[in-house]
């Protein structure tokens, strides 16, 4: 198996450590397990089946609650086991979503409820939370297979697509995946700190108010690019009632002076939404001391006939919404305000190759551009390199191209390494059915990292449908290679239950900074199973 980052080989760990206590989040592994047979209640047959979904993110809670319902429709019981590598669960909802976006993170509550009441009688359908199991290290896909009767993957997209440029190897270039899961309080990204810290120059006589005298250059033009710009923006001590983590205080401050948000298309092809646009927008308007700039020159090259034909019609009205918000941003005098923050919303630059400075090769300084005009049909334009050129200055960039999915152990064969997604027809596993136990997906791992949360809406119901077909040929497995509890116990893995999640859950609503700040997360996993499994 890969070694993992920032996790110690279980082997390695005390039991005291590794091994928890199952006794309220797990089934005893000494006792029978009902699952493995046709129960008959009240003369009725209830089938039995066991269904592993490895990640808690949007997707595998989505994944979780339509197959929960179909089982409950067809009178099935089901012990649905919900696998997360980490303790908390909810995935990018808890370490993705800005934290100036709480009303979608409240979509967790929904999430909560599927764990909440577990109730161990013969009809119901059970959905467990089993954190801190890392599937490729903990147990592997193909004992997972063994054990259930559907495996499905929803552990989303763990890397990014890379922008292979000269000097990209420099410290001061990081993945926006970084640095949101940074600001997020991800236990793996704590480091990232560190890098930014330096790339900004921050000095002990930096204060958390003060602003950082600095530029920052985003690439990309999608939703995600955009939180980067508006948090770097607001800085911390706007922020100081969210969750975003506290470690990133003193390297924030009171936000960054300059950035800039580039991209090699205009603003039709943007990946963007309204809502992120119109809170740029706003910056200066509600007090946040940052104009926004978009240039009305770049904003008319990128309206050509062709972006204009892709506007035409219903499919094409969010566009038309956000052309008009950035035409009237553009002719708005709020542009010539003098605020100590700005940014600027770049279009029809290309990225060519990063500089460093003359007197520090080690030290980045400028990204050189090359200006692009749109060329082709509508729908199908490239931007094509005009030969003239710009030179952006840079203390730090931000790569935010998209994320990119990776395979575990066991499944490579049925990988797309180009696309990074599993081969599937509607989240069925392509050339999987060698096996007992069906292989299935959802969510970015599925189509690829596309869309907002409730895009995992219709996709969960997608692959959700497709198991549910498949069942209506399959009967329950009347034997299993073991159980998840058992081998988890063997193994000293110290499993957080629901039960033990809610422990942690308290302890983090209970030492916030201030009484409107929804939690403090816990930013070590060794701190978060501590209090996720302190007795009493």
């Amino acid at each position: 198996m890969p070694a993992r980052l920032f996790r110690v080989s279980p082997l390695w760990l005390q039991p005291s450590v590794r091994f928890s206590s199952l006794s309220c989040s797990l089934n005893s592994a000494h006792s029978p397990d009902p699952s493995r047979e046709t129960l008959f209640v009240n003369r009725r047959c209830y089938s039995s089946y066991k269904i592993a979904i490895v990640g808690s993110g949007p997707a595998g809670c989505y994944s979780a609650k339509y197959l929960k319902s179909s089982f409950e429709k067809q009178e099935h019981r089901a012990q649905i086991d919900v696998i997360e590598r980490l303790p908390t669960p909810f995935g990018l909802v808890r370490y993705g979503v800005a934290p100036d976006h709480s009303e979608v993170k409240n979509v967790q509550n929904d999430f909560a409820a599927l764990f909440e009441g577990t109730d161990e009688s013969v009809e119901s359908v059970n959905v467990r939370f089993l954190g801190n199991v890392e599937v490729g290290w903990d147990v592997t896909v193909t004992e997972l297979r063994s054990m259930y009767d559907i495996v499905l993957l929803a552990y989303g997209c763990e890397s990014d697509r890379k922008l292979v440029l000269p000097g990209s190897h420099l410290p001061q270039i990081l993945s926006a995946r970084e640095f949101v899961a940074w600001y997020n309080g991800h236990p793996d990204f704590v480091h990232v700190g560190e890098q930014v810290s330096k790339a900004l120059q921050v000095t002990a006589a930096d204060t958390v108010e003060s602003v950082r005298n600095a530029h920052v250059v985003v690439i990309g033009h999608g939703n995600v690019a955009l939180d980067c710009a508006r948090i770097l923006a607001k800085g911390c001590q706007n922020l100081h009632d969210t969750d975003i983590a506290s470690h990133t205080f003193p390297v924030i401050g009171g936000g960054i002076s300059h950035i800039s948000v580039i991209g090699r298309r205009g603003p039709i092809q943007g990946a963007f939404t309204i809502k992120e646009i119109r809170e740029l927008v706003r910056l200066q308007k509600e007090g946040y001391g940052t104009s926004f700039h978009v240039s009305p020159q770049e904003l008319k090259l990128g309206m050509n006939e062709a972006s204009i034909q892709e506007m035409e019609g219903l499919a094409g009205r969010p566009k038309q919404r956000i052309c008009d918000l950035l035409l009237k941003a553009a002719a708005s005098e709020s542009q010539t305000s003098e605020c100590e923050k700005r940014v600027d919303l770049r279009f029809l630059l290309k990225p060519l190759r990063f500089e460093t400075k003359d007197d520090d090769p080690s030290r980045l300084s400028a990204v050189i551009c090359e200006k692009t005009a749109l060329r082709g049909e509508p729908g199908c334009q490239k931007a094509i390199g005009t030969g003239e050129y710009e030179s952006l200055y840079a203390d730090l960039v931000l790569v935010s191209i998209g994320y990119k999915g990776t395979a575990l152990p066991d499944v490579e064969p049925f990988f797309d390494e180009e696309m990074g997604i599993l081969r599937n027809r509607n989240g069925k596993v392509d050339q999987s059915n060698d096996f007992e136990c069906g292989l299935y997906v959802a969510g970015w791992l599925k189509r690829g990292p596309s869309g907002i949360i409730g895009t995992n809406i219709p996709d969960a119901k997608d692959t959700v449908a497709s198991i549910m077909r498949d069942l209506l040929d399959t009967k329950p497995r009347v034997q299993r290679a073991g159980d998840i509890d058992s081998i988890l116990a063997e193994r000293k893995i110290q499993v957080v239950g629901w039960e033990d999640y809610k422990r942690l859950d308290d302890y983090e609503q209970t030492h916030k900074r201030s009484d409107n700040q929804p939690r403090e997360k816990v930013v070590s996993i060794k701190q978060q199973l501590e209090a996720a499994l302190k007795s009493g």
